[in-house]
């Protein structure tokens, strides 16, 4: 493709997102696809001849839009939101035409360079301790940062052993809420600790955060039985519900029996751009890392997880190797970091493009006024089902998440769920609220307003 073809074609793409984004209210939130059914319009066979560029449009059309669920459609209020905006698809466009490999300072100073400062800036944003400063980087998602914090945690609770003995050089234990999601299991898992090793710890059935006093008395059993606590994970805004563990109380347990913790704020960590949510960062300055996803919440789009350590050297440790070709003045000096050393994967995407082009498009100011709008919706929606006597709100909700359910029971929540899901009006999600299914509303889209949950909350009344 010349650079005219490339011009020419480009133009058509921009437009078929901007016309997207312009229709989205007209699609269904959830794909109404069969299992089977794009696979069955596609060719058995890749072409023998190039296509023009036509063709493609053509069949994103007709083919791969009747398979998409549209994650940034205004009435999808499951999972967690999965934030693009025009700014971070601009600035993905960059880095793709760049096209830079960033493994190390010296293939692109620029692109280690600015990752480090504009983390530095979120860092800032969010308010989040002087001790991150400098110690930041971009990871895949959270469960990467999770993998590479208990990697750390590994290397220093062994004293540098795992990286020559594996895990064998010790019994090491792992510990999260019940409510935490599956990426502490697959870290434990991918490390080769297996699944035996993780604990879990039991939750407040008021507030759904996990109880310091499990965590302690589980830390102390695995002591006296020989065993080395190595990583606890705390979870701020946990998926099923929004809950906030105690992390002060977390961090002093941890610390006192030698064990890192890492705090997975993934959803939740981004509200903190507004001063009037900084109480999610009680504790946060006596952590070892952590973790939130500006790709969920704060208008970036996938993937961008940003992640920091406290102190660098046990996660160099466990990370870095340095093969000959990988050698240059740079990296020898000390003078440079070379973000290679600090996840799995040797190569790298200039992710830091994106959320540089979204903080500087929407300034400190714009994004806060992005996470208090979906909050005070939140609130009103969670006012509505508490009036509504068929319904019960079953956590706290002091974000943008509102779980809840009919007093009728777990068979009728679940087919309210899959009836509104199947009328394409709106999607959302369910999770286990102290053994009972309960639904989760989770407003996040930056096209979602007012009208959009009230629409919701008309078809889940009726």
């Amino acid at each position: 493709m010349t650079p005219d073809e490339f011009r020419k074609h480009g133009h058509r793409v921009v437009d078929w997102i901007a016309d997207y984004y312009e229709q989205l209210e007209t699609f269904p939130v959830l794909s109404q696809s069969a299992p089977g059914s794009i696979r069955a319009a596609l060719p058995a066979a890749p072409p023998e001849q190039g296509e023009p560029f036509d063709a493609v449009l053509r069949d994103l059309d007709d083919v791969i839009m009747p398979g998409i669920t549209h994650w940034q459609h205004p009435s999808f209020f499951a999972y967690f939101p999965a934030n693009a905006s025009g700014p971070a698809i601009l600035g993905d466009l960059l880095a793709s035409g760049l096209g830079v490999q960033g493994m190390l300072w010296a293939t692109s100073p620029a692109a280690t360079e600015l990752e480090t400062h504009v983390l530095d800036w979120l860092r800032e944003l969010l308010g989040l301790p002087e001790r991150f400063r400098g110690n930041g980087v971009i990871q895949h998602t959270a469960s990467d940062a999770v993998l590479v914090a208990l990697l750390a945690a590994l290397h220093r609770a062994s004293g540098g052993r795992t990286e020559h003995d594996g895990v064998h050089s010790g019994r090491f234990t792992v510990y999260t809420s019940t409510q935490t999601h599956s990426a502490a299991e697959k870290a434990c898992r991918v490390a080769g600790l297996g699944s035996d090793a993780l604990r879990k710890i039991d939750v407040d059935p008021g507030t759904q955060a996990a109880r310091p006093e499990h965590l302690r008395a589980l830390i102390e059993a695995d002591v006296a039985a020989g065993l080395t606590p190595a990583f606890v994970v705390a979870s701020v805004g946990t998926t099923g519900t929004g809950a906030v563990d105690p992390v002060r109380e977390f961090a002093e347990i941890a610390h006192e029996h030698g064990a890192w913790l890492h705090v997975d704020a993934a959803w939740a960590g981004v509200a903190t751009v507004c001063p009037e949510l900084r109480w999610l960062n009680d504790g946060v300055e006596l952590v070892d890392s952590y973790g939130t996803n500006p790709h969920k919440w704060l208008l970036t789009n996938f993937d961008c997880d940003a992640f920091w350590v406290a102190d660098r050297a046990a996660l160099l440790g466990a990370l870095s190797i340095l093969p000959e070709f990988l050698r240059n003045a740079a990296t020898e000096s000390g003078a440079v970091i070379d973000y290679r050393d600090w996840h799995v994967p040797l190569g790298r995407r200039f992710r830091a493009l994106k959320l540089w082009a979204v903080i500087r498009w929407y300034g400190a100011e714009g994004l806060r006024a992005h996470i208090r709008e979906h909050v005070e919706l939140a609130q009103e929606f969670a006012s509505w089902v508490a009036a509504d006597e068929r319904f019960e709100l079953v956590a706290p909700h002091p974000l943008s998440l509102v779980t809840f359910r009919l007093r009728a029971g777990d068979d009728a929540t679940r087919a309210l769920m899959e009836r509104v899901n199947a009328s394409g009006q709106l999607y959302l999600t369910h999770t286990a609220v102290n053994g009972a299914v309960a639904l989760r509303f989770a407003i996040g889209s930056p096209q979602t307003q007012r009208r959009h949950v009230e629409a919701a909350w008309a078809a889940l009344r009726s």
